[in-house]
């Protein structure tokens, strides 16, 4: 396994899980996922012009802005990964053909009884603003370790299609909360992503690295710290994750977590991701999971896709050796 060294002494929390509507492809008896990565590991990156992008971020363009799951949904839609025309009772329990914030109002009351954990703000812990075909989104994202001291972590679908666009007005508010941005609003230079998520829209590879400009002619690590990072480990280890689920009977409006042990995907084992109990929903997409109990360990994932609106697992991908190298790019650049 590999370990990058946190920069800080403090670290990042994870964002918990966003909620996608997906439909297995594969049985539960399938094989249990590994650990390698199939594909060889190049990056696709680009360029963003931060013009105007703090501004840009209103209160109320925030409050409005659209869960990123729904992205992830269109991603799997155009990657011909959903297979409607299968039962959805033999498939994943709870899947659905719509995707979020398309489908009815769930029962809230049966969601509030499943695990989540109210936190106070963690500085190295925010939510990303971005605008993907003309309209505004939200994810989560947590700050990492990185030679440049600038690079955030999120889902792959929080900055690119998957396949197609790259983000514009790309904006990390760590330590948000109720519209709070305590430490400014940090622009993104450059949007990192594996090819595999960028080309394919693959759902193993769905995390992605932000590079930010500084803000007042400082370096984001150097003012919210850092999170180390570690890639290659064991499976089925614990994790806590945070994140701003913002679909409900949540508002994205304050940070949650969710913890337990991962296990691998039963109806999508192709994905070789891995779940932990959590009903985190839309908008917590891109949380970074940490090995163990708190935000002090090493971030190991980030927060992908649930099966439907009262999901009670949330799934993030292995980070193996093709995200280390799109997370190596990311921190030299």
């Amino acid at each position: 396994m590999t370990k990058t060294k946190t920069l800080a002494t403090s670290l990042l929390s994870l964002s918990a899980a966003a909620l996608l509507a997906l439909t297995g492809t594969a049985g539960a008896n399938a094989a249990p996922a590994t650990n390698a990565d199939s594909q060889g590991s190049v990056a696709s990156s680009h360029a963003v012009s931060d013009s105007g992008t703090a501004d840009y971020w209103t209160p109320e363009r925030m409050k409005s802005a659209k869960s990123g799951d729904i992205l992830a949904a269109k991603a799997l839609e155009r990657g011909k990964l959903l297979n409607l025309g299968k039962s959805l009772a033999t498939e994943a329990p709870g899947a659905l053909t719509s995707i979020p914030g398309q489908q009815a109002a769930t029962d809230s009351k049966a969601i509030n009884l499943k695990a989540n954990q109210s936190e106070t703000p963690v500085k190295h812990i925010g939510k990303v603003f971005f605008t993907l075909g003309g309209a505004n989104y939200v994810c989560s994202a947590n700050s990492v370790t990185s030679t440049n001291r600038s690079t955030v972590s999120t889902a792959g679908h929080c900055l690119n299609e998957g396949p197609g666009a790259f983000a514009t007005n790309f904006v990390f508010v760590p330590a948000y909360l109720n519209g709070a941005a305590p430490y400014g609003k940090w622009t993104a230079r450059a949007l990192y992503a594996p090819t595999q998520w960028s080309g394919s829209g693959s759902m193993q590879y769905d995390t992605g690295f932000a590079v930010l400009n500084t803000l007042n002619g400082q370096r984001l690590a150097d003012v919210v710290g850092a999170s180390g990072v570690q890639f290659n480990a064991a499976r089925g280890l614990s994790y806590k994750a945070f994140g701003y689920p913002a679909a409900a009977p949540f508002n994205g409006e304050s940070l949650k977590s969710c913890s337990g042990t991962a296990t691998n995907d039963p109806y999508n084992p192709q994905f070789n991701t891995q779940g932990i109990p959590c009903n985190m929903t839309g908008g917590s997409s891109g949380g970074p999971w940490f090995i163990g109990t708190s935000s002090s360990g090493y971030q190991n994932s980030v927060n992908s896709y649930g099966y439907g609106s009262n999901s009670t697992k949330m799934y993030g991908p292995y980070w193996g050796s093709v995200i280390q190298s799109t997370y190596n790019t990311a921190s030299a650049s």
